[in-house]
């Protein structure tokens, strides 16, 4: 199923401060304000980590990371990672 290819109008009550705050960033990005939205959506319901991404993020919450990172460089990053 193409998910870009089936459309449904939908209509939803939002703040005024939050359309006018979202009209911005849409054109900030040169795009209309249903692209915008959409797109975020889209983000927000298909974008999932994967399981090297929810490994590091569960080793970050129970505080198992080697100490500060250094990101003073690409290497003393790495180095500070252990890699």
């Amino acid at each position: 199923m193409n998910i870009a290819l089936q459309r449904k109008q939908q209509s939803f009550r939002l703040s005024v401060e939050l359309i006018e705050r979202l009209k911005k960033m849409a054109k900030k990005e040169n795009r209309s304000l249903n692209n915008f939205v959409e797109c975020a959506l889209l983000d927000i319901a298909y974008n999932e980590p994967n399981a090297e991404t929810i490994a590091a993020i569960e080793e970050a919450r129970a505080g198992k990371l080697q100490g500060p990172l250094d990101v003073s460089s690409v290497e003393a990053m790495y180095k500070s990672m252990g890699l």
